[in-house]
């Protein structure tokens, strides 16, 4: 496989405050990498700075091959660079099909006539074709999240960064959004999942990276990783002397 993601001695700073040291992975075409680490271990700080909200101090991004580096937010954003946030966005006020109709219409430059099939298409997605017509605003907590993921998959992103979709959600709740990463994985699109739900990252994901002290710590096969004695002595202080 070729890798659509290259990242390579990424890291930012902010004042003495060194978030990110020096991280390196790559992203595979069609894979879902998991990404855990601890509370302030720069995880969300890394999604920012792969769709350009943030500039890194030093390292670089290759995306399909070519440095992203100096591109903006929105300029990765038309490339094919997708992303949900934490606490889901939506616009209140208007509907679930116009809300995912402005992912069409400003993500990726659609015409009006191509994000309404566009909107269809994701609705049926994330499940949500059946309130269509509701009010952003009148969702519950997992509707929020679907519909989040929806405004990033009407970008047409290649790849769609998720951070903590899974948060707040009951176990039921969170089995129905694996669900929906294998569903995006099923259409071509690689996936970045950020999460601290173990089952998410056992269960929907191809690998996972250890992200702890600014550095990629392990990466590989969700269970080995799980089991390591590296995530042991990230999270438990425990592991081999």
């Amino acid at each position: 496989m070729s890798a659509i993601l290259s990242v390579n001695d990424l890291g930012i700073s902010f004042g003495s405050n060194h978030v990110l040291k020096s991280v390196n992975f790559e992203l595979e075409k069609g894979e879902v990498l998991g990404v855990i680490g601890p509370n302030g271990a720069g995880k969300t700080v890394m999604l920012n700075i792969l769709t350009g909200i943030l500039k890194p101090t030093k390292g670089t991004i290759a995306f399909e091959g070519k440095e992203i580096s100096d591109q903006n937010s929105t300029q990765r954003c038309h490339g094919g660079i997708g992303r949900t946030f934490q606490v889901p966005r939506p616009f209140e006020k208007m509907t679930v099909f116009e809300n995912i109709m402005v992912g069409g219409v400003f993500g990726a430059g659609m015409t009006e006539k191509q994000a309404k099939e566009k909107a269809l298409e994701v609705a049926e997605t994330i499940g949500l074709s059946d309130k269509l017509g509701l009010f952003a605003g009148k969702l519950g907590l997992l509707d929020r999240k679907r519909l989040e993921i929806g405004r990033a998959l009407a970008t047409e992103p290649k790849i769609l960064l998720l951070d903590e979709v899974g948060g707040g959600l009951t176990e039921s709740e969170v089995g129905l959004i694996i669900d929906l990463v294998k569903a995006v994985k099923k259409q071509g699109i690689s996936v970045i999942w950020i999460e601290h739900i173990i089952r998410t990252m056992l269960e929907g994901t191809d690998r996972v990276l250890l992200l702890a002290d600014g550095v990629d710590v392990v990466c590989g096969k969700p269970l080995d990783v799980m089991n390591s004695k590296e995530v042991s002595q990230v999270y438990m202080g425990g592991g081999d002397e």
